[in-house]
């Protein structure tokens, strides 16, 4: 009772936050967070524009998404394309990739601010991502972008809550980062490689699988499933008919990760004195 109450006080606070703020441009990638900050600036009254990118890197199912989420909440909504892989510093997918793909987004979205008349960029980092290993936040540092669940201490697990309060569909949506995210730091991310592995984990979640990652290592593909998901994957049939998919994709060698899925796992790699997951 005394949680929900505080979840309450921080999305009281959120919206007046939101109505302070006026207006603003929304980085907007149809998951969890930034469509529950949508509907709230919306709830507000403040003037938002939901803004979409899309590139090789974001999975062609999200981008479909995203129309269907903006006429669900009733938010004006603009699509624009991005080139992260036309930049070397993003395309030989280094440790901090995201800063260089964010630092585009962020750029182009204060430019459409300026040209709308809106006051602010806003993205949909919650409170939980401030103790991420997470370079994109670098880059909202630098052209000023605000994020307001985190500014209200909101959590996933309360926007979550809330989410289904309001009624959105997002509520109990797995997160779905972009797929650069499937390549060990190091492994230049090119237009193929991003659509085998897209392709690779749409065949595996044609199976009946909601939450689930093909990491891609070149010739191996080590996929990553929910707890609750392994037995059924790694049945002979099932495990059979994957492995010949995911061969017929070009991977010679197609293997179950034993510990499971693991938000951010390639982060592992990194002699980083303790960082923690990006959330991938």
């Amino acid at each position: 009772m005394e949680q929900s109450l505080l979840t309450s006080e921080k999305y009281a606070l959120l919206l007046e936050r939101l109505r302070e703020a006026k207006s603003g441009v929304l980085a907007f990638s149809g998951g969890v967070d930034s469509s529950f900050l949508l509907k709230a600036a919306i709830t507000s009254g403040a003037s938002v524009l939901a803004v979409t990118a899309v590139s090789e890197t974001i999975p062609g199912r999200d981008r479909e998404n995203c129309a269907a989420l903006v006429r669900e909440i009733g938010a004006d909504h603009l699509v624009i394309q991005t080139a992260p892989l036309a930049n070397d510093s993003f395309a030989e997918n280094g440790p901090e990739r995201c800063y260089h793909c964010r630092d585009e987004l962020f750029g182009r979205l204060k430019e459409i601010a300026a040209e709308k008349g809106l006051r602010f960029v806003f993205d949909g980092s919650n409170a939980d991502d401030l103790g991420d290993y997470r370079p994109g936040r670098k880059a909202a540092a630098l052209h000023g972008v605000r994020s307001p669940l985190a500014e209200c201490g909101l959590s996933k697990e309360e926007i979550r809550e809330l989410s289904r309060e309001l009624g959105l569909s997002t509520w109990d949506r797995p997160s779905s980062p972009c797929l650069s995210s499937r390549f060990p730091y190091g492994r230049r991310i090119t237009a193929g490689a991003l659509l085998r592995v897209e392709r690779a984990e749409e065949f595996i979640r044609s199976l009946g699988v909601d939450e689930i990652r093909v990491r891609d290592h070149g010739d191996s593909a080590r996929i990553e499933a929910a707890e609750k998901e392994m037995e059924a994957l790694m049945s002979p049939p099932v495990r059979l008919k994957i492995a010949a998919a995911l061969r017929a994709l070009g991977y010679r060698f197609v293997s179950m990760d034993m510990e499971g899925f693991r938000s951010g796992s390639m982060n592992r790699v990194l002699d980083d004195h303790g960082r923690k997951s990006s959330g991938a």
